[in-house]
């Protein structure tokens, strides 16, 4: 069985998406490959056939594991949640003790974790690190650079 995990709307929206697709246009597709190789004669030499059932088998390998997620996804409800510590889906502003550099980060699952757009997963050295601080709390991260200081700054959900 798979463990709950904590989704925005958006990010479990996407979630169901990309199963939409992969059940509806994903299977299509495969079946099209498996049909047109099938048409190419025999089948125990058939090198294209064999990729194609490989191809399926993966296709509904990531079906299975996507409607576990999403069986076992559930949207975090903002006002039952304390907002004063570091949890998942805030949005945390941190400066680094050493260099004084802030930024700011949104804790999210490990599905919807994208560095780029800012969102980090609350499973990684930085999450972990970070989750249940207050404002004015000093987090350390062991990283792979090292053990790296942060002091919070501010924490918005």
């Amino acid at each position: 069985m798979s463990k709950v995990q904590y989704y925005t709307e958006e990010g479990l929206k996407k979630l169901k998406d990309e199963l939409q697709e992969l059940k509806g246009k994903g299977r299509q597709d495969i079946a099209r490959q498996i049909a047109e190789a099938r048409d190419k004669g025999d089948l125990s030499e058939n090198a294209e056939y064999d990729a194609a059932k490989d191809a399926q088998g993966l296709l509904e390998l990531k079906i299975a594991k996507l409607e576990a997620v999403v069986g076992n996804a559930r949207i975090l409800d903002n006002s039952q949640m304390d907002t004063s510590k570091v949890g998942i889906l805030s949005t945390v502003k941190i400066k680094n003790v050493k260099n004084g550099m802030t930024v700011s980060y949104k804790l999210v699952s490990e599905e919807e974790a994208d560095l780029k757009a800012g969102k980090i997963s609350l499973a990684s050295p930085f999450g972990r690190g970070l989750v249940g601080k207050v404002i004015g709390d000093i987090a350390t991260i062991n990283a792979p650079a090292g053990e790296l200081q942060f002091e919070i700054l501010d924490i918005t959900y």
